[in-house]
């Protein structure tokens, strides 16, 4: 993979790519989330560990049962969307990495240890969380990340078996433009960035 992609995938992806929160009535089906999982889950994470877990709510049903958690507009944008994925992690991901990285023991630093655990099922999941809103807009999605929710509520509801925790919500669609805010500034490289 040596050639850049296109400017309009890059668009696609990047320079055009906005945040959403209002949606069109338009399905997203569920083969497409299933393609869409089949993209992200290629995205590096340490050891190949992949602790990302995703519940796609989709349902009347489910959207009532992650409403409570939400805080302010965000149970609105929710309700409106066609899906809203909670991107969860496993805490005990490290019982897969025996499958996903037979290479040595990548799973004996966690195993005894719950912060370190915690610390990178946080980390690696947030990254696959990324990966997730790029497979969306390279298929055609757009996305509207959210952070404003209980954490804890959305765990008590959707993993009361204390395995999963949620990391982020991130609502998937097809966006209204109308519905766009300007967008906004971001640091220049001189601002966010040296050079060592």
């Amino acid at each position: 993979m040596t050639q850049p992609i296109s400017k309009e995938a890059i668009e696609q992806l990047f320079i055009g790519a906005r945040s959403h929160n209002g949606w069109r009535d338009q399905t997203v089906p569920d083969a497409l989330l299933s393609q869409l999982y089949d993209m992200l889950k290629q995205g590096p994470t340490s050891n190949n560990c992949c602790p990302a877990r995703f519940v796609f709510v989709r349902s009347n049903a489910g959207k009532q049962q992650l409403l409570p958690a939400l805080k302010g507009h965000n149970g609105e944008k929710m309700l409106q969307a066609p899906v809203t994925a909670i991107v969860a992690f496993d805490t005990r991901f490290f019982e897969y990495l025996p499958e996903l990285f037979p290479i040595y023991d990548a799973g004996a630093p966690y195993r005894d240890n719950p912060q370190g655990a915690h610390v990178a099922a946080l980390r690696n999941s947030s990254l696959q969380g990324a990966y997730l809103m790029l497979a969306a807009r390279a298929l055609g999605l757009d996305c509207g990340p959210m952070s404003g929710f209980d954490n804890a509520l959305v765990d008590a509801t959707f993993f009361a078996d204390g395995r999963w925790k949620s990391n982020f919500l991130c609502s998937l669609g097809y966006g209204d433009q109308s519905k766009l805010r300007p967008a906004g500034p971001r640091l220049s490289f001189a601002q966010a960035c040296r050079l060592a």
